[in-house]
């Protein structure tokens, strides 16, 4: 049970699951003032303790400061205060206290190691996301337990053009990979993308990844991290075509009426290669082998000699063949139901992609070839063109950061990389440093609106003021890039209007308040995976929701008339709600269409964990 629960929400809220000795801590303590929990109101003491919660004394005594004089703050309808208790740094486990109001927070620790366990659980749900591959109770839990989804006949072993259903000739092995999000399928280009973040998330911290998360591949010797990484790059690497060439999708078939991914038996089907495809493979290819010859174990050189090759091989081929299209699920394309979201890009968007390869393959190959490529285009990419850096473009900035790191990379290309990285995210106006300044946000971890994902873009924030500790662009202090970095994790760990922890089911690991029930085909709605509280087995722990969105959520259009289920009004929250309590637990399918709040992604996955691992111990 939630601690300081008054009314519609919590008063005092903290990260759940706690906080490094060094860095700053700070509550925030809220009063509702718009939004559907506006009729509670909490105005703090002059005076609130810090309580260690094993011997219940008081260690620390302070006053809140409230947030901009006691203004409302838009995004979250709240006027707020913090309290600082940074002077704290005993390992531990504590509350923040108002004992005139008997309001507390949540329980929370203090030590070095508080991050680890979460981050375990966040790694394993890719063991989840594993396709074909099963889920035995040893490593998943048995109320997870699974066989190995879409090995049956005509599925990912036997699987078939998307146009050529019937047509045996087109049968490929496509096995293995992650699903993508709630849904099943498998698409390439963000495939790629997610096996370079945690390769990055690996390499950016070496010493946190070790080989006990419990997962199939434990106690081999080499870290867990990139056992998964490897699960997913095999898929890559069934992908490719003889000629380079990288298969765009693979569409994966659901278990009819939601549930275990292995009661799913309708046809794999995957879509034609294609030039996004194969460039963001080629710098899969090229990060994997670059990573996975560094360990020094005969059977990874193999391994990773094979993916230099293939990394060369899809490059080639994209240059030969720069604009090779395959629009998935598009009626108009003659592919309508393969797959679910649209990978397919532009010819800037294919720009980019040809850029991170070059990249990439430059940092494993020291060719000049590829230098002289990333040399003359990096000036097209829209920090530098446009003189604007924003976390949806984090897919080509890091990469640009990683590649001015490079002991061979142009001098002047990597400074002018480095100067105008630290220009636009030191300006005043700006998201970052700038936010920090004027206290953007009272619960300190900014962003401009919610929208669809705005939990990864919290993320991916969160990892932009991390970059500037790692690479040393700053001019900030260690200690400030820690801090603002950190803030968004406390955000997503429970410090925001909701005292919501964003990842599911993790009461066993420190939080009170965690995320009960999220949009998956595997935990539906009525399923056995339902909810935390209310079904059989509740959701996997780990899973990263997609968070609050009050641009983009609305039930169907033909509400309420078209059916039952859509009652007499939308569900508020999370419709007409200020941004950040814009959200609800709920995964409702049609016609509420929890999908734009709750859904789970991979690619929010990443960005969480390559945050939190620079946080971890």
């Amino acid at each position: 049970m939630l601690t300081g629960l008054v009314g519609n929400g919590p008063f005092i809220v903290v990260d759940q699951f706690g906080y490094l000795p060094g860095l700053k801590k700070v509550a925030v303590l809220r009063n509702p003032v718009n939004g559907f929990d506006s009729a509670d109101q909490y105005i703090p003491s002059a005076t609130l303790q810090v309580v260690n919660t094993a011997t219940n004394t008081i260690v620390f005594s302070g006053s809140p400061t409230p947030w901009k004089s006691g203004a409302v703050d838009a995004s979250s309808g709240d006027s707020v205060w913090h309290f600082d208790f940074s002077a704290v740094t005993a390992p531990g486990s504590y509350q923040v206290v108002d004992a005139a109001r008997n309001v507390r927070s949540a329980r929370f620790e203090i030590g070095a190691n508080v991050y680890r366990p979460v981050l375990v659980q966040a790694v394993r749900t890719f063991f989840y996301q594993r396709a074909g591959h099963a889920k035995l109770a040893q490593y998943a839990g048995s109320k997870w337990a699974d066989g190995a989804s879409h090995m049956g006949p005509l599925q990912d072993t036997q699987a078939r053009r998307y146009n050529a259903a019937g047509d045996a000739s087109t049968q490929r092995d496509l096995h293995g990979g992650w699903y993508d999000a709630g849904d099943l399928n498998k698409y390439t280009s963000w495939g790629a993308s997610y096996a370079i973040d945690l390769l990055h998330a690996y390499t950016e911290n070496p010493s946190v990844w070790t080989d006990d998360f419990n997962l199939p591949e434990s106690g081999n010797g080499v870290p867990d991290i990139l056992d998964e990484v490897k699960w997913g790059m095999d898929w890559l690497v069934r992908m490719q075509n003889g000629d380079g060439s990288v298969l765009s999708i693979v569409g994966l078939a659901s278990a009819d009426g939601g549930g275990r991914p292995s009661a799913a038996t309708r046809q794999s089907l995957y879509g034609n290669a294609s030039t996004s495809a194969t460039l963001a493979s080629a710098a899969a290819y090229a990060y994997g082998a670059r990573v996975y010859a560094s360990l020094n174990k005969p059977a990874y050189d193999t391994y990773a000699a094979d993916l230099r090759q293939r990394a060369k091989r899809a490059w080639d081929w994209a240059i030969a063949n720069p604009s090779v299209l395959f629009y998935n699920n598009d009626a108009a394309h003659g592919t309508a139901g393969l797959g679910a979201g649209q990978q397919e890009t532009n010819d800037e968007g294919r720009a980019r992609l040809r850029l991170v390869a070059a990249i990439y393959l430059y940092a494993l190959t020291g060719e000049a070839a590829y230098r002289t490529y990333v040399d003359s285009n990096y000036t097209e990419t829209p920090m530098m063109k446009s003189w604007w850096l924003s976390p949806y473009d984090t897919g080509v900035n890091r990469p640009l950061l990683y590649y001015a790191s490079l002991p061979g990379a142009t001098a002047n290309v990597a400074q002018a990389i480095r100067s105008r990285y630290t220009e636009l995210w030191d300006r005043p106006d700006y998201a970052g440093w700038g936010a920090v300044a004027d206290r953007r946000d009272p619960y300190r971890a900014h962003l401009d609106s919610y929208h669809w994902g705005s939990n990864g873009i919290k993320a991916l924030l969160g990892g932009m003021f991390a970059d500037q500790g790692l690479y040393g662009l700053s001019q900030h202090s260690p200690a400030e890039i820690a801090d603002a970095g950190a803030a968004y994790l406390h955000y997503l760990h429970g410090v925001n209007p909701l005292g919501k922890v964003y990842l599911s089911n993790m009461g066993a690991w420190g939080a009170e308040n965690s995320v009960d029930q999220f949009f998956h085909s595997w935990f539906a709605d009525g399923s056995a995976w339902d909810s935390v509280r209310d079904s059989q087995y509740g959701p996997a722990p780990g899973f990263l929701v997609g968070g609050p969105n009050s641009t983009q959520y609305d039930w169907d259009e033909r509400c309420p008339g078209i059916s039952p289920r859509c009652g007499p009004a939308r569900p508020s929250p999370p419709y007409g709600q200020p941004g950040q309590k814009a959200y609800k637990d709920f995964n409702d399918g049609w016609p509420l269409n929890s999908w734009p709040i709750t859904e789970n992604s991979t690619g929010y996955q990443t960005a969480y964990i390559r945050l939190l691992a620079r946080y971890a111990k």
